[in-house]
Parts: structure tokens; sequence; C-alpha cells
């Protein structure tokens, strides 16, 4: 009813049709009123009749309805059944989907809830972290200000018995007499003398060296990975220290190096980097002649000096952090010509290195019996670890010190060498 075309048209619901048995109700045709539409136009795919044919479908095919209703029927049930196969998986896919939305739904909900779970347990886990970052900086101070109470009486104190001790002094030599003088000078040098020697410490001995890092790792609480810690370590240069087997000594053109160990005021470890550490490293005899040094920051409280000097001599080398010299700075550093490098081979024997050559000899002075000029796993001489066959050392990184041994043939030392 809603078409232009069909809007004056009359439509009944086929359910609801008084006669069903219309289906053999005689039609005629539209263009002649008085003729039954017996025929059916291929071309034009239409009923027609006999004045039709005659007339507009003249030279069109036509047959009667009864001789082409199976062909066009059995093609509508085809498209029928086809139809109907696509109405049962449309059913099938909004049931589907019907199902997964409900599944999706439930699924959120289930997600929801433990994203809520899961958020007031990490505010749990803050808020615990907080309380014992907050109580733990309370302590801090407490401890802090404990301690700078107890320096300041005692720094008191001891400034009361000096005022009392110099008033008596004053007042002995400005109204005693000289007999009184002398009675009582033993008394009060001894005790000046005593107040004269007490040690004290004249700046605080606490510092307001309290830092918060919301980057650190505090480890877990409640089961979650939280972070924020409180750093109250100020490092002392006085109680750093260097490390490393050739602090003293260096080879011309060879990188070198050493390590510096931060602590704290209280001789421990800091355990962390970020601190303002200045090297120098100067040559002795030739003021102009330094070498720049590369400071690498472990980030564990340790750093790593490394410096390649180009030239021998005596080097003075000077390490500052917050631009105080550290423990043992400044020194001297020993730099060697060029690094003579090992000849021979480091091997654990002769005997293992030359395949059982009887005429390999070692720079160690082993001896094996049997005929073998070289030496042997637990023989005499033998140094008891690897060494290098040229020299004897028993350091693989060491410099060579010197050539085979007397007595020893270089052709059978090289022949070692090469195996």
């Amino acid at each position: 009813r809603r078409q232009k075309k069909t809007a004056s048209h009359t439509v009944t619901e086929l359910e609801n049709s008084k006669d069903c048995s219309q289906a053999g109700k005689l039609l005629f045709c539209p263009s002649h009123p008085t003729e039954e539409l017996r025929l059916f136009c291929e071309q034009c795919d239409q009923p027609v009749c006999q004045h039709c044919v005659v007339g507009r479908h003249r030279q069109h095919p036509c047959d009667f309805t009864g001789n082409v209703i199976h062909k066009h029927g059995d093609a509508l049930r085809e498209l029928l059944k086809s139809t109907q196969q696509h109405m049962g998986t449309l059913e099938s896919a909004l049931s589907q989907i019907d199902a997964m939305g409900s599944a999706v739904r439930s699924r959120a909900e289930a997600v929801a809830t433990e994203i809520c779970l899961f958020a007031s347990g990490y505010v749990k886990a803050i808020e615990e972290h907080r309380d014992r970052l907050l109580k733990q900086l309370e302590d801090l101070k407490v401890q802090k200000v404990n301690l700078l109470h107890l320096q300041k009486a005692q720094l008191q104190q001891l400034l009361l018995d000096m005022r009392t001790g110099v008033g008596f002094t004053e007042h002995l030599l400005a109204s005693g007499s000289d007999l009184e003088i002398l009675i009582t000078k033993g008394v009060v040098a001894s005790r000046l003398a005593k107040l004269n020697s007490v040690a004290y410490n004249t700046h605080p001995s606490m510092d307001d060296g309290i830092q918060f890092s919301p980057q650190e790792k505090a480890g877990q609480c409640c089961g979650y990975e939280v972070f924020g810690a409180i750093l109250n370590k100020a490092v002392d240069p006085a109680r750093c220290t260097l490390h490393g087997e050739d602090l003293h000594s260096a080879h011309q053109n060879q990188l070198t190096g050493f390590t510096l160990l931060c602590n704290d005021t209280m001789g421990e470890r800091m355990g962390r980097g970020g601190e303002a550490v200045r090297v120098t490293i100067t040559h002795r005899d030739k003021r102009e002649c330094t070498v720049k040094p590369t400071v690498c920051d472990n980030g564990d409280g340790t750093y790593h000096i490394s410096y390649s000097p180009e030239e021998p001599g005596v080097y003075a080398v000077c390490v500052c952090v917050k631009g105080q010299h550290v423990q043992g700075s400044p020194f001297t550093v020993m730099v060697k010509s060029k690094f003579r490098e090992h000849q021979g081979v480091f091997h654990c024997c002769t005997f293992c290195s030359s395949g059982g050559q009887k005429s390999a000899r070692c720079a160690c002075g082993g001896t094996m019996p049997g005929g073998y000029q070289g030496c042997g796993h637990g023989h005499k001489g033998h140094p008891g670890c690897p060494h290098w066959s040229c020299c004897g050392q028993v350091k693989e990184s060491s410099e060579c010190s010197g050539g085979p041994p007397s007595g020893t043939s270089q052709r059978s030392l090289l022949r070692t060498v090469a195996l």
C-alpha cells in the first residue's frame, strides 16, 4: 500500500482468505477482459490470451500454461530450496551471534570483576607500601635527631665544663694570692689539660641526606611489584677505596684500569651510582703530558676507571669524589715501555702440548724421567699449574720476563710453540 502503483489494489492475507480454492479460479486477460489466460509468453515471461498472441506477442514463442508449468515450477523449487538453505544458515549464524554476544557480556563482567579486584589489591599494596615508607622515614628521622641530640648534649656538657674551669682559673688568677695560686696550680692545670685533650667533632654527626627515589625497585608488597625507596646513605670520600691488580703499574699504549668502591659514612657500600667522580692522570716529569681516563658508572656503587698511557714514566693519579680525595689518592703509577709479548705457549706441560715429544723443553725448568727434557704433571720442577713455555710465568696475561733458560735449545722450544 506504500507503493504508488499498488496503493489502490486490494490486498488480502493468504491465510485469512475465505476461499482457499481460488488457485483453480479462472483468470482473464487485463487487456481483453473476456478472454481467459491460457497461454504463456516465454519472451515476455507472462501469461497471455489468444488475442494477445495474435496481437503484440505475435513473434514471441508462446505455449499453453499446462505445458510450461513444470519447467518454471521446477526452477522455482530449486530457488526455493537454495533460499531455504540460506535461511537455515542465517538462522544458525544469528543464533551464534546471540550466543557470542551473551558470552562477550559475561566475559566482560568477569574481566571487570578481575580489574576491580586487581585495582583494589594494587591500591592496598601501594597504601601499605606508603605506610611502610613513612614509618621508615619516621624511624630514620628519630634516629638522626637522637644522635644529633646526643652530640649536642655532649658538646654542651663539655662547653659547660670548660666555662667552669675557665671561670675558676680566671678568678684564681685575678683574685687569688700567690700562695693560693701555687697551691691550686697543679689541680687547675690538670683539669684544663684534661678538658683540652677531649676529642670532639665540630661538624654535626648526622646530615640531612634523606632522599626518595620513585624509580627504585622496592620488591613486592601483597604480591605486587612496587617502586619507591628512601635513600639515606651519603658517600664518604675518606672511606672510598681503590682496587685493581695493576693499580700501580701499566704499560705503554696498553689499556689498563682500576675500580673505585664508594662507601658511606658508616663504611658500608653505597649500592647505587650517580656520584661525581673526577680522575686526573698527569706525568710527573712532563706536566703537559696527561692521560684522559674513562669513568664507567656500574650503577652499584662501583666505578671502573680505564686509561691508556702513551708515554712511559711515573704518573700521578688523583681520584676525587665530590671534590675530595678518596682513600689512597693521590698515588703513583709506573708506566713501563711497550708490553713484551710471550713467544711461547701457555700450557699445562710440554708432554701434553708437544704430543709427547721428548726433545720439547719448557722455561719452567721441569723434568721428567725416561729421557724427556721437558716438564710433566707432578714431576720435579713443574709449577703445578698452567704456565708459559717461554719464561715460566704462571699468569696468562703477564709480560714475558725473558727467553729460554740456559741449556735449552731454541729449536726444541720453538717446536713446542709450533705444536
